[in-house]
């Protein structure tokens, strides 16, 4: 249980797939715009990102491997994430047309996401075990959304706050970024190890 407690704290904070891996740094900058906008995308990626992590582990450990077809996992896992994503996709339309609505183009963006993919290709190459792997991105969706949603609410308040010219929009997001990236990057140490 511990082990599980360490994993998820160091896939949500210490080592945090936006902020420390520099995973998925077109959402954090594009959909960070309004609060909103980024709880929504968290959300929906934090469910990507254990779906498509219990579905690869099945197929990479289950398939590819004993069938000796582990040179395809690459090939494998990008069709799980597009299937998972287009699964996800007509649920959320089928269940609640009204979060669809409001995810919009999100959705099928996670396909996109270069965290999905790199979340499924660090638990094979940290041989994870498929209770381990939801564990990891469990906490690396929940880092992702945390980081977002920080992210956006900080941009809220600079909209409000008089920046000088040359920083306004993009500088000054940059700047923020990188200053949240220092933050987190203090967390390092925590676990003892990288993971």
């Amino acid at each position: 249980m511990l082990d599980a407690l360490i994993l998820f704290f160091s896939a949500a904070i210490v080592n945090n797939f936006v902020l420390v891996r520099f995973l998925g740094i077109c959402p954090f900058i594009g959909v960070s715009n309004q609060l909103s906008a980024a709880v929504g995308m968290g959300g929906a990626t934090t469910f990507v990102l254990v779906l498509s992590a219990l579905l690869c582990s099945l197929a990479n450990n289950y398939v590819l491997l004993p069938l000796g077809l582990i040179s395809l996992d690459l090939i494998a896992d990008i069709i799980i994430i597009a299937v998972a994503v287009q699964l996800v996709e007509i649920v959320v339309k089928k269940v609640s047309f009204n979060l669809y609505q409001a995810l919009g183009i999100y959705l099928p963006l996670i396909t996109t996401n270069c965290i999905v993919l790199g979340l499924v290709l660090l638990n094979m190459s940290l041989s994870h075990s498929i209770v381990n792997s939801i564990v990891y991105a469990l906490g690396a969706g929940v880092g992702f959304t945390l980081v977002l949603t920080l992210f956006a609410a900080m941009r809220e308040r600079l909209l409000l706050n008089d920046v000088p010219a040359p920083f306004q929009g993009t500088a000054i997001a940059l700047i923020s970024a990188g200053l949240m990236s220092l933050a987190f990057m203090g967390f390092a140490g925590f676990t003892g190890t990288s993971v």
